[in-house]
C-alpha cells in the first residue's frame, strides 16, 4: 500500500463528507436561527481544511532529500499537524466570543423535525469519519490523520449536545443555543491545545518508542558475536523516516575485517525489520582475564551505592597505559550528573592506585 496516496485517498473522503455537513448544517442553522449549528457547520469548513492542509503536508513530506534538506522533508507532516491545530484552535476562539454574545443577549430559535434528522444525520458522518481517519492514522504513523481523527469525535459529541439544545427548545421551550455554543468552544479549544502538545513534543523529540527500542536491541543481539547492545539513538524525520546509531561490545581479538562484515550485517537486518538506518559504534571488551574482572567489580561495587546511575557498559582496560574507560548512564533525576561522575572517579581511584579512569556520562535516551 502507497502510504501517501491511502492518506490523501481518506483525506479526500473526509473533504467531501464534511462539505455535504457543512451545506446541510449552514442551512439548518440560519433556517432556525441557531447559533450552536451556525457554529458546527463552522468547525466542520474547518475540518474540510484541515484535510485540505493534510494533503498539502503530505505532497510535501514525499518531495526527495535535496541539498538544503539531506534528510529528506517527512517532518512536514507536523508542520500540517501544527497548522491544524492552530485552525482548531482559532475556530473555537471565534464560537467562544459568538457564543458568550448570544449568552447576553439570546435569540429566539425554530427547530423542525428536519432540523432533527441532519443533525442526527451529522453525528453519525461524524462517529464514522472519526473511526475511519483514527484507524488509517495509526495504520500510516500519519499524526494529521489522528488529529483529525480525534477532533472529528470532538464534532460528533458537539452535535450530541446540539441535538440536546435543539429538543430542550422544542419541548420545554428553554433556550441552551448561547450557553451549548460556549461548552461546544471550550471543548473544540481543549482539543486544538491538545493536538499543538502532541506535535510540538514530535517537533521537539520524545524517548524513543520503547517496543521499538527493545525490538532493535534484541534483534542485534541474537549475532552471537555481539556482547551486548549499548547507546541505541534515533533522530526522527518524518513518521517513516528513522536515523540512528548504536553502539555493540564485541571482543577485542576480532580482526577489523570482521568487525566490518558484522557491522554490515547488522545495519541490513535493522533496515529490513525496522526501516532504521543504522551507524553501529564498536565497543571493545576484554574483561575475562582476572586483572580485567577485578577492576570491574570494584567499579561495580562503587556504583551500586548510587541509585541514580542505572547502567555501567562499555569498560575496557587499556594495559599499557593502566587506563579505564566506561560509560555510566545517569538518570535525569540527578540534580548534577557531572559531580556524580567526579566522585565515583575519585572513589575509584582511592580504591585502585595506578590507574586512570575516563567515565564517559550518558543519557537515559532509550532505556
Amino acid at each position: 500500500m502507497n502510504r501517501s496516496r491511502e492518506i490523501i485517498r481518506v483525506s479526500l473522503m473526509g473533504i467531501a463528507a464534511n462539505i455535504v455537513l457543512v451545506v446541510f448544517k449552514a442551512i439548518v442553522g440560519f433556517a432556525s436561527n441557531s447559533t450552536a449549528i451556525i457554529l458546527d457547520a463552522v468547525n466542520n469548513l474547518s475540518d474540510a481544511l484541515s484535510s485540505v492542509i493534510t494533503i498539502v503536508g503530505t505532497r510535501l513530506a514525499k518531495k526527495k532529500a535535496d541539498k538544503q534538506h539531506p534528510f529528506g522533508h517527512g517532518r512536514v507532516e507536523y508542520v500540517t499537524s501544527f497548522i491544524i491545530a492552530i485552525i482548531v484552535l482559532a475556530a473555537g476562539v471565534t464560537s467562544l466570543k459568538e457564543s458568550v454574545e448570544k449568552i447576553i443577549d439570546p435569540p429566539a430559535t425554530s427547530f423542525s423535525q428536519l432540523s432533527l434528522a441532519v443533525i442526527v444525520a451529522a453525528i453519525i458522518a461524524k462517529l464514522a469519519i472519526a473511526a475511519l481517519f483514527i484507524k488509517k492514522g495509526k495504520a500510516l504513523n500519519s499524526t494529521s490523520l489522528t488529529a483529525s481523527g480525534t477532533d472529528a469525535n470532538g464534532d460528533a459529541l458537539i452535535s450530541v449536545a446540539t441535538l440536546i439544545s435543539m429538543l430542550m427548545s422544542m419541548i420545554f421551550k428553554i433556550e441552551l443555543d448561547g450557553i451549548l455554543g460556549a461548552v461546544i468552544s471550550a471543548f473544540i479549544i481543549k482539543t486544538g491545545i491538545g493536538i499543538v502538545s502532541e506535535t510540538i513534543n514530535d517537533i521537539i523529540g520524545v524517548r524513543i518508542d520503547g517496543d521499538l527500542a527493545n525490538g532493535i536491541r534484541a534483534a542485534i543481539s541474537e549475532f552471537p558475536q555481539v556482547r551486548g547492545v549499548y547507546d541505541l539513538m534515533l533522530h526522527n524525520y518524518g513518521p517513516e523516516e528513522y536515523l540512528g546509531s548504536v553502539h555493540v561490545e564485541l571482543d577485542d581479538g576480532m580482526s577489523v575485517k570482521e568487525v566490518d562484515a558484522l557491522t554490515r550485517d547488522i545495519a541490513a537486518k535493522i533496515y529490513s525489520q525496522y526501516s532504521v538506518y543504522l551507524t553501529i559504534g564498536v565497543y571493545a571488551s576484554n574483561t575475562s582475564d582476572e586483572e580485567s574482572g577485578r577492576i570491574m567489580s570494584a567499579v561495580r561495587e562503587e556504583i551500586s551505592d548510587h541509585a541514580s546511575i542505572l547502567q555501567m557498559h562499555g569498560f575496557y582496560l587499556r594495559k599499557e597505559d593502566n587506563l579505564v574507560s566506561f560509560d555510566l548512564i545517569v538518570d535525569f533525576s540527578e540534580p548534577n550528573p557531572s559531580a556524580l561522575i567526579d566522585h565515583v572517579r575519585t572513589e575509584l581511584s582511592d580504591k585502585l592506585p595506578g590507574y586512570d579512569f575516563h567515565i564517559n556520562l550518558d543519557r537515559d535516551i532509550s532505556g
